[in-house]
Formats: C-alpha cells, sequence, structure tokens
C-alpha cells in the first residue's frame, strides 16, 4: 500500500513474451499487484506472466485492445484496486514513472494521469515514431483539442493512470473493443469533469515494440473523428 492506497497495475497483452519481463522488472515497489490479461497470444506471453508471478487472465479468442481492457479494469476493481495504472506490455513506456502517476493521482491534484510522448517533434522522431504516426497523432490531438475546450498534449498515449471512482462512474464497457477504446474513455472523462494530469515520458519505438499498421491507424483515425463528434453532441455525458 502507498499511503494507505492499493495500486494495481494492468497489461493488456498481445504476443508481449520478448518485452514483458523488462516491463514488469522496471515497476516502482509501490505497485501492489500486477495483471496480465492476454488477448489469446501466439507467443510464450501467459506461461512467462506465470512465472514471473503476475496475476493471469487469458481470454478464450481475440477480442481486440479495447476489449482488453475492459478485461483488465474489471479485474482491477475486483480485487480492490484504488489506483488503477495501465501500461502496455511492449515496454514503449517507461514503467518506472508509474510512481510519479500514483502521487499525482493520491495527493489528490488529478484523478487521471496521462503520459505524453510529444514534447518535441525532433525528440518524438528522434525515438522512432513513424512520421506518418507523429503527424496522425498531432492532427487528432488538435481536432479533439479544438472539440472538447481542453489542451492536452496528446490523447493517444498508451501509459493511463485512474482513480478508483473514474472506473466505477464511467461507462466504459459500451466503448468499443478496437483502438478507438482510448478516444471513447478519455472524451468520457472530460464530460465528467474529471481532472486530467499529463506527465512526459521518453518515446521509444523498436522491432519489438507494439504498434498498429496503416490501415489499423487509419481506422482509429475515423473512429476518434466519429468519437470527437459524438462528445460534440452530448453523446457521451452522463445520463
Amino acid at each position: 500500500m502507498y499511503k494507505g492506497q492499493k495500486i494495481i497495475v494492468v497489461l493488456p497483452a498481445y504476443n508481449a513474451a520478448e518485452t514483458l519481463e523488462r516491463t514488469v522488472c522496471d515497476l516502482p515497489d509501490i505497485v501492489d499487484e500486477v495483471i496480465l490479461v492476454d488477448d489469446k497470444s501466439r507467443d510464450q506471453t501467459v506461461e512467462l506472466a506465470r512465472r514471473l508471478g503476475l496475476v493471469v487472465f487469458e481470454h478464450d479468442k481475440n477480442g481486440g485492445y479495447g476489449a482488453n481492457q475492459k478485461s483488465c479494469y474489471r479485474l482491477a476493481l475486483e480485487r480492490g484496486a484504488d489506483i488503477i495504472a495501465m501500461i502496455h506490455p511492449d515496454y514503449q513506456y517507461d514503467p518506472r514513472l508509474v510512481r510519479y502517476f500514483a502521487e499525482f493521482i493520491v495527493d489528490d491534484y488529478f484523478d487521471v494521469m496521462l503520459g505524453t510522448r510529444i514534447r518535441s517533434r525532433r525528440e518524438a522522431l528522434a525515438g522512432g515514431m513513424p512520421k506518418y504516426k507523429y503527424i496522425a497523432n498531432r492532427g487528432l490531438t488538435l481536432f479533439q483539442n479544438l472539440i472538447s475546450g481542453y489542451n492536452l498534449s496528446e490523447w493517444h498515449t498508451g501509459m493511463r493512470t485512474y482513480k478508483r471512482e473514474v472506473l466505477e462512474k464511467i461507462d466504459w464497457l459500451s466503448n468499443s473493443d478496437s483502438f478507438v477504446f482510448d478516444s471513447q474513455m478519455l472524451f468520457k472523462i472530460v464530460a465528467a469533469n474529471y481532472r486530467i494530469g499529463e506527465i512526459p515520458v521518453p518515446v521509444r519505438y523498436f522491432s519489438e515494440a507494439s504498434s498498429i499498421n496503416f490501415l489499423h491507424s487509419c481506422y482509429y483515425g475515423l473512429g476518434t473523428i466519429l468519437s470527437g463528434f459524438k462528445f460534440k453532441m452530448g453523446r457521451y455525458n452522463k445520463k
């Protein structure tokens, strides 16, 4: 427990065997529990996760990134988490930063913390982010900020930390099972007026890190734009 708060890290995993151990070993000592949800991997992700002592849940079929997160959050809430940190187990994000994400929430500065990879164009591209993804990230983030009235530096990070109340109140079960889950989640958080903070995280793209392909990126972009218009029409306001 950190200041009386149970901190659980959730790892939405798919073919993460090559990077999982590095991710877990770098988690800070304030983490009480690590849950890995495997989305029907074809490698040794599940076997390795069990050897590392993680709580493991296996999907019986590949449900998609959003479906994976739904299982992650359901399990974390069931196991009594006060703070839930989601990080991709592909080592693209620095797990050591979970400590600072949790601190900002435990000390009641924010309800949600995001890890932003965009401090400068030079740094993002030098870290290996493909140019087309950088351009799409900047364009979609600008659109989402204009639609929402916020000024977040990045809406598309895979490193997020939530206060328990947020996951209890936000209707994330109705989100998409695909990658657009993340955009829908943030729009609903904005609609509910939760406090969002950001911490810069280093950009780490490398061959073992997972990354959606160009076609799926296009679908994600279109889904994000549609989510923005739904937000503008009040579709994400709590009933």
